[in-house]
């Protein structure tokens, strides 16, 4: 089997990812659904074969290390993947995330009008949150895109691996890639000031130094974005607040309540009306109100200041999920299954 025949044939169904594992035939999820492709189940040798016809010799002795390794692949012509080779039951299995070789306009998203105003802001800290392909990397490549085409500014990303390629334009555009430009993220923010940037993505906030880097740089005068896998505001929050130790954790409110100055946090939904994904967004904005929470260790309550605030642009999930139901998007079985108040939106749904 030829990889780059089997990448394809995914493409051209609109796969999110593909998956190459040892006793299956390849297998593609196409809009949330695996799906398998018709080609002959994948044998030990040949999921190696397809291994080593896509990484570096450094990629490769990473593997046989640790059994575990990441970084990207591109086919000329026909588009890039992420990817992550791992070991199972002694044998190779690989899963592939497509990655649009075109950057998409921010208009063309579906996202609220809101995102598209958090361009603008001169400095702090933007967290754009959800769970693993809820389509953050996207909204930020978009985010970074319409910036790139309207300032002259320097921008650093910081990538685990690169996925959109980016060219600069009115911008100009550094990205660094893990293992390949720079061992860790914590270790790459440390050295970013030193490189005069005015923007600067970090793809993962991940461990406490990383956090505490990119909060740095924030409080630094720099505008910073960064991931995480948390499913709303007040969870965002939280998180970022425990990774700390109990005795830094006042500290760290006061810190974060100054930098912060929005998250938006994404759900992935499934289309009824036609093909594809679309996304609910929940977003809060750091008003004085949410500031004080954070300094104030009341986070829970700043979901109660999303819903009181939505003339500002904010916006809770399952508002933002039953909008997309009532217009006719999303299935009521998809919007209460992945509500954060699942008998609250039912109730609402039926109004």
């Amino acid at each position: 089997m030829e990889l780059d025949t089997i990448l394809k044939t995914a493409l051209d169904l609109g796969s999110s990812d593909i998956h190459l594992v040892s006793g299956h035939p390849p297998m593609a999820r196409v809009h949330t659904t695996m799906t398998p492709l018709d080609y002959p189940v994948i044998t030990p040798e040949g999921a190696m074969r397809m291994l080593k016809s896509m990484c570096t010799e450094d990629q490769m002795r990473v593997f046989d290390k640790i059994k575990d390794s990441d970084f990207s692949y591109e086919i000329p012509g026909l588009g890039r993947f992420r990817v992550n080779a791992h070991s199972q039951r002694g044998s190779v299995g690989i899963a592939l995330r497509a990655i649009k070789t075109e950057i998409p306009p921010l208009a063309d998203l579906n996202l609220p009008d809101v995102i598209s105003r958090l361009t603008y802001l001169p400095r702090g800290l933007v967290l754009v949150t959800g769970d693993t392909g809820s389509g953050k990397s996207t909204t930020l490549a978009a985010m970074i895109d319409a910036m790139n085409k309207r300032y002259h500014k320097h921008i650093i990303t910081l990538e685990d691996p690169v996925e959109y390629a980016m060219i600069s334009d009115k911008c100009c555009i550094e990205q660094r890639e893990l293992g390949m430009d720079t061992p860790s993220f914590a270790s790459g923010l440390r050295h970013v000031l030193r490189q005069d940037p005015d923007i600067i993505l970090v793809g993962e906030m991940r461990d406490l130094e990383t956090t505490a880097a990119a909060i740095t740089a924030a409080e630094t005068g720099h505008l910073v974005f960064s991931t995480l896998h948390t499913v709303n505001a007040s969870h965002t929050v939280e998180r970022i607040i425990d990774m700390y130790p109990a005795d830094q954790q006042n500290q760290i409110r006061s810190m974060l309540a100054n930098t912060l100055q929005a998250v938006v946090s994404q759900t992935l939904f499934r289309r009824i009306d036609k093909k594809g994904m679309v996304p609910a967004v929940e977003t809060m904005l750091c008003t004085p109100a949410v500031r004080n929470l954070i300094r104030e260790n009341r986070a829970f309550e700043i979901p109660n200041v999303i819903e009181t605030n939505r003339q500002l642009g904010m916006n809770s999930l399952d508002n933002a999920i039953a909008e997309l139901f009532f217009n006719g998007m999303i299935s009521r079985e998809d919007a209460i299954a992945q509500a954060a108040y699942p008998e609250k939106l039912e109730r609402a749904l039926v109004a």
